[in-house]
């Protein structure tokens, strides 16, 4: 983040209102905030004060002065009206500039507030939750609580003005004022009205436009899937029949405003005819001056705009009320991985440095259906993918573990760098449970290059540095090469500096899987994880980017979750799993001489799936 300080939290207490626990991100401008109050009230006053002033003149100079008095008189009010309308342009362009740029402050914390919290939730958040669905809400629902908070206030000072107007006409006129104020009532009912009708919608309308932004989002990511098995029509359909949804509740939204809008901002409108009736006859029978009917004009007017900005303001609360319930949703999500109270790292002198060690663990992925979740770690879970899974890997010995697509070999992976909390049993690393490891140590310790490689719509530099920003380009360099890459970044027309498409989809599989190696290898974990890190690498390469690794894993711990043998040779040991636990464990010469599952697994075509 910025160098702006803390970023401001919501009130965690869930059984406050959607207003009350957004306060302590409002306060925290609150000096802003009241020179807003300040200026907005000071402008106010003067502008109030106009049709009081005009009444005076008008009625000194038809009246109660003659002559050239009476023109000097006049000249002087007309002078103080010119200082006044200056006076007032300079208050309100203060109050409306300070108002709109701390809302927008206001709409970057909240923003700020969702992305760290995003940051720090655990996989099984992502697993049951649509990217779509979280772009909606870190966008489009914060959106709305901004705009709330930027006409919002303005509604609020014309409310004030409203009770100033008021004021001044009750000192003019009484029977005149009530007579100008009798259609409000009628205005308060209808908003109540209002306001039960456009809630729910708004809530229903925000749900469905992150379910358009969520087909959106798959589309353009799977844009791939969808054109190679010719699904753009079914597709399009599906974003129809989403739109169409939409469309309904959107359209119910705009009836009901339709519907009630119209008679709020014309129910004042019919208060200004009854004054010019009422008023009218007390000026022909004398009983008011022709410069207190002209300030009634002016007030009428004036009490006007707090009803023709009541129902927008309504609206856009109710959109907010429902906007912020969705956002507190994620806020309100605790992550399930967190470091435990006293978490520690290993001392640098440790003897079980590079250790891995699995105890009888048990694990199943969270089932989707489990929203929201039990707590950290108890989330409702499928048969377990890894039941009764023991393995032992000693410092800087490298591990195969080899078995048929879903018995638990990505799975193994995940666990190391603590993606996923076991269900029973524990994983050591380095000699201590995971669990009591700080998660930022632990991840600095374990690295792993995944099946499916991830680029970011960066410089080939800033993807291979992404887990050491400050490496030197010579760092860089030397990761590629180990990985193979140097040779194809080296034909590319800006080398490194080479910016990839989204995802890295301007380079092929291999490359991508090149450059995702170079970024591990070059933070130089302790404990590297290779997730058939090479599967879409031709042979050729692959065996020129070992040749490479034999050097790289000489001081480390490796595992290497392998279908090919060229991979497999990698390893000093090789362990197969079945069902989620190891069923045998040897060399590779022993087990392909002693048990008939690991040759059949070898000698077969198995694809790589999620295990």
């Amino acid at each position: 983040m910025s160098g702006r300080g803390p970023t401001p939290r919501i009130d965690p207490d869930t059984t406050k209102g959607w207003f009350r626990r957004l306060l302590p991100v409002i306060l925290a401008r609150r000096s802003t905030f009241a020179v807003v109050l300040v200026t907005g009230l000071a402008g106010l006053a003067l502008q109030v004060s106009v049709p009081m002033v005009l009444k005076r003149a008008v009625d000194r100079s038809l009246g109660e002065l003659d002559g050239a008095a009476a023109f000097a008189d006049l000249e002087r009010h007309v002078i103080l009206l010119v200082v006044m309308a200056v006076a007032s342009f300079g208050l309100r362009f203060t109050y409306r500039y300070l108002l709109f740029g701390t809302a927008c402050r206001i709409e970057t914390d909240l923003r700020d507030a969702v992305y760290q919290h995003l940051t720090r939730l655990s996989f099984s958040f992502y697993d049951r939750v649509a990217a779509g669905e979280v772009i909606s809400r870190a966008n489009s629902d914060i959106r709305s609580i901004q705009l709330l908070l930027a006409f919002g206030p303005l509604a609020g000072l014309s409310a004030v003005s409203f009770l100033m107007a008021f004021g001044f006409m009750l000192s003019i006129h009484v029977p005149l004022a009530l007579v100008t104020v009798s259609t409000m009532p009628f205005v308060f009912v209808l908003g109540q009205q209002l306001r039960d009708r456009v809630f729910p919608l708004s809530w229903v309308t925000q749900g469905r436009m992150a379910e358009v932004a969520m087909v959106v989002d798959e589309n353009v990511n799977g844009t791939r899937v969808v054109k190679s098995f010719a699904a753009e029509f079914d597709q399009i359909a599906l974003l129809a029949r989403a739109a169409d949804r939409l469309r309904w509740s959107a359209t119910a939204l705009i009836e009901a405003r339709a519907r009630f809008n119209p008679i709020i901002e014309a129910l004042p409108r019919l208060g200004m005819a009854l004054v010019l009736l009422y008023g009218g006859h007390l000026a022909i029978d004398g009983q008011v001056g022709v410069g207190s009917l002209l300030a009634f004009s002016g007030y009428v007017t004036m009490i006007a705009m707090p009803f023709r900005m009541f129902g927008f303001v309504l609206i856009q609360a109710q959109r907010a009320a429902a906007s912020s319930m969705r956002i507190y949703e994620i806020l309100d999500e605790e992550p399930a991985i967190v470091d435990r109270p006293g978490a520690r790292e290993p001392a640098p002198d440790a003897p079980e440095l590079g250790r891995v060690e699995f105890r009888n663990v048990v694990f199943g992925y969270p089932s989707a259906s489990s929203v929201p979740p039990a707590g950290p770690g108890l989330e409702a879970e499928a048969r377990p993918v890894l039941d009764g899974f023991d393995l032992v890997i000693e410092p800087g010995e490298t591990v195969a573990i080899v078995g048929r697509t879903g018995c638990g070999k990505s799975t193994v992976a995940r666990l190391l760098p603590r993606f996923y909390e076991v269900t029973s049993g524990a994983v050591l690393v380095d000699g201590v449970d995971v669990r009591d490891r700080t998660l930022d140590g632990l991840r600095r310790t374990v690295s792993q290059v995944p099946d499916e490689s991830f680029l970011f719509s960066e410089s080939l530099h800033d993807n291979v540095a992404f887990g050491r920003p400050d490496a030197s380009r010579s760092d860089v360099e030397a990761a590629a090469r180990i990985a193979r890459a140097d040779q194809f970044i080296g034909e590319l027309t800006d080398g490194y500096d080479e910016v990839v498409g989204e995802r890295g989809y301007t380079l092929s599989g291999g490359q991508r899987q090149r450059i995702s190696l170079a970024r591990t290898v070059l933070t130089d974990p302790r404990v590297l994880v290779l997730d058939d890190a090479t599967s879409a690498i031709d042979v050729q390469t692959e065996e020129a980017i070992h040749r490479g690794l034999v050097e790289l894993m000489a001081d480390r711990t490796t595992i290497v979750i392998a279908h090919r043998l060229s991979t497999i040779n990698l390893a000093d040991r090789v362990v197969l799993m079945e069902d989620g636990r190891v069923v045998a464990d040897g060399t590779h010469a022993d087990l392909l001489a002693t048990e008939p599952r690991y040759a059949a697994i070898l000698t077969q075509t198995d694809p790589v799936g999620t295990d």
